[in-house]
């Protein structure tokens, strides 16, 4: 992943003006485009954790197993636990995420390529085949997820939705800052040379295994971020979030938007989202199809995703 070099040194300024437009929102948004939205952000962080571990080298198939997480905690620690305040849930999400992550990483660390895509596949499907299984969890229908509270304050109707709806910008924003910082970083950078030549990495007497492991981790955090706040946001969660699909439907967004810069992911989650919306409700039989046909026309013109839409004739370097 590279980016431009002009764009490096405002990229925390663009975000936080971003996110200052979109918060402005709060209050012309319809409800449902609110809802999108909030959807779309949640997802995008998922994606970001995807297109940083593309950035390493390796696809992710199975991102959905801390996508999955992330739900099923914010929707046990309320329903079980009684904790309301969604900055909690959302910081127990993104721990447990990470203590996943953790047991994890020194397994698929080992492996490169179609091995590590299959193996992160597999467990995301452990998951979901062990929730489909669990009568106690709802089983295949999974279970409603309360209203959350916000510091104390327990908004009621679309207090409740616009409090979300800005509580997804500001986590959005707040982790594409971190993120960019992570990857301009000295870290960073070698993730970028592990992807290119493991072998002078090690000469550099660095472990690109200790890496990648720390890079895989960072994803995981912000992948079960998102799944949190999609709980929090739907009200409910259910097995589908860990299944193949779901994987599958980050590596499109993260096709889709590209892996240029922070920004893309939530740019692909955001017309994905948008996309998808439109074609069911235009096409509901012929949605998936439609999706398809995006996808290849993308590949066809657009290569690199959206993101070179704004990128383009621009210099592709990383930040100093």
């Amino acid at each position: 992943m590279s980016f431009p070099k002009h764009l490096a040194s405002s990229t925390g300024s663009a975000v936080a003006i971003a996110a200052l437009v979109f918060a402005a929102g709060t209050w012309v948004l319809p409800p449902w485009l609110a809802f999108l939205l909030t959807l779309a952000f949640a997802k995008g962080l998922v994606v970001l954790g995807v297109v940083i571990q593309m950035r390493a080298g390796l696809v992710s198939f199975g991102q959905a197993l801390f996508y999955c997480i992330g739900g099923y905690i914010v929707g046990l620690a309320s329903q079980s636990l009684g904790i309301s305040d969604a900055f909690a849930l959302l910081a127990l999400a993104t721990g447990t995420g990470i203590l996943m992550a953790l047991a994890c990483g020194w397994l698929l660390t080992r492996y490169r390529e179609i091995f590590f895509a299959m193996l992160t596949l597999a467990l995301s499907m452990i998951l979901y085949g062990a929730l489909v299984k669990s009568s106690a969890l709802g089983s295949t229908d999974g279970f409603n997820v309360a209203a959350p509270s916000f510091l104390g304050w327990t908004p009621q109707g679309d207090a409740q939705k616009q409090a979300l709806y800005l509580l997804s910008v500001a986590v959005a924003a707040a982790v594409a800052i971190g993120i960019h910082r992570f990857m301009v970083s000295s870290l960073g950078r070698v993730i970028e040379a592990v992807r290119e030549n493991e072998l002078r990495v090690e000469y550099l007497g660095l472990s690109p295994r200790a890496v990648l492991f720390s890079n895989y981790v960072v994803a995981a955090g912000i992948s079960a971020l998102g799944g949190g706040l999609t709980a929090l946001a739907s009200g409910h969660i259910d097995p589908d979030m860990a299944v193949w699909t779901t994987s599958g439907e980050f590596v499109f967004i993260a096709i889709l938007g590209g892996t240029g810069h922070v920004f893309a992911p939530f740019i692909g989650a955001i017309v994905f989202s948008v996309i998808r919306t439109f074609a069911i409700q235009e096409a509901p039989h012929f949605w998936q199809m439609t999706l398809g046909v995006v996808l290849l026309a993308l590949i066809l013109f657009l290569p690199k995703g959206l993101w070179s839409l704004i990128a383009r004739d621009k210099p592709a370097e990383m930040a100093t």
